[in-house]
């Protein structure tokens, strides 16, 4: 069979695109850390092109915005040191308490449905003595021993939790002549729709981050607000914690929900810490997924709330977390490529006839 000169062109093009992608899938693990170096570089360059622009050196505008970007995270993540420390021996007081107030309340109202509920209260109070009242040196062997049976996994993350900043790093340093060096390497006639298709696509996800920053920051608002109308005494941290772990949709809500029935329940031992809970987290759930993530994010990015909660939806099922993740930047840049394909088709001969 004879080729002319551009089935050959794309055949060839179609190989390296075959061989890139089996060699993404086999090199998957190692390739873990630098995606999301990448991802970070691409999330905090303008931040360091700005220190630049105003002629700070450009290894120390990289060293401050990233020591800032870790301490922030950090940050974020020992927002919930308070919540287990002051949980944990509420915890340990209130679990022999509430199942005894199980066996004469509860136990007896279901009697009168021909349920038979008993707790051993007994064996409930001598777990908890047992592994909430170890020390420092028991959990630590426990945590060891756990290590010991996927210490492969513990490698992997002690070893991509160094990496990830150096590869950050590096990249960040050498961030223009990356991009210029992928530039050099378009051909020179489609140089222009390329680069106008790049410049529309980041246009779009700078758009997407802002929009999400700014849903983070409002939820986290509302729920510190709204739980400490309640009295909760641990409101600030959990609605801190569960509006800016938000980026990661549905996770980060859930997690901070179960966290607030924890604080609720152990601070109020009653009915009161569960309906408030409810309350707060049933309102500010409606706004974030009717209103806010529709409006700020959705129409950001030129997606109707329908079509955010379909990609939510879709890319959840096709690829798991990672796809829940993922869904609304691709779906970002789905609508720009959707756009230009759109404009190539009205002007074409197809189109007009």
């Amino acid at each position: 069979m004879n080729l002319n000169a551009t089935q050959r062109h794309s055949l060839t093009w179609l190989a390296i695109g075959a061989v890139a992608l089996a060699a993404i899938w086999l090199l998957a693990p190692v390739l873990t850390p630098f995606l999301i170096g990448a991802v970070l570089a691409y999330v905090l360059h303008p931040a360091v092109e700005r220190l630049v622009a105003v002629r700070v050196p450009r290894l120390l505008a990289v060293s401050v915005v990233e020591l800032t970007a870790i301490i922030v995270l950090l940050a974020v993540l020992l927002l919930i040191v308070p919540i287990i420390s002051k949980e944990l021996p509420l915890l340990r007081e209130q679990i022999p308490l509430l199942a005894d107030k199980l066996n004469t309340g509860l136990a007896p109202w279901l009697a009168q449905y021909g349920i038979n509920v008993a707790l051993d209260t007994a064996s409930i109070k001598a777990f908890v003595l047992k592994y909430m009242d170890a020390n420092l040196e028991e959990w630590l062997a426990t945590v060891l021993s756990s290590a010991r049976i996927g210490g492969s996994i513990l490698l992997a993350i002690i070893g991509n939790a160094f990496l990830v900043p150096v590869v950050l790093f590096y990249l960040l340093m050498d961030w223009p002549n990356l991009a210029r060096r992928v530039r050099e390497m378009l051909p020179p006639r489609r140089r222009e729709q390329v680069e106008g298709f790049v410049d529309e696509c980041d246009t779009m996800l700078g758009q997407y981050l802002r929009g999400q920053l700014l849903v983070m920051l409002i939820m986290a608002t509302f729920y510190s607000v709204g739980l400490a109308l309640f009295g909760f005494d641990l409101a600030v941290p959990v609605g801190v914690f569960t509006g800016l772990a938000m980026f990661i949709p549905y996770v980060g809500f859930g997690i901070g929900l179960v966290l607030a029935l924890l604080a609720g329940v152990l601070q109020f031992a009653s009915l009161y810490g569960v309906l408030a809970v409810a309350v707060v987290f049933g309102i500010g759930q409606l706004a974030e997924s009717l209103v806010l993530t529709p409006r700020l994010v959705g129409e950001r990015i030129g997606l109707n709330p329908l079509m955010v909660i379909f990609a939510l939806l879709a890319f959840g099922h096709l690829f798991g977390f990672i796809g829940v993740l993922i869904a609304l930047p691709v779906s970002a840049l789905l609508v720009v490529a959707v756009r230009r394909i759109r404009a190539v088709y009205l002007e074409s001969q197809l189109y007009k006839g």
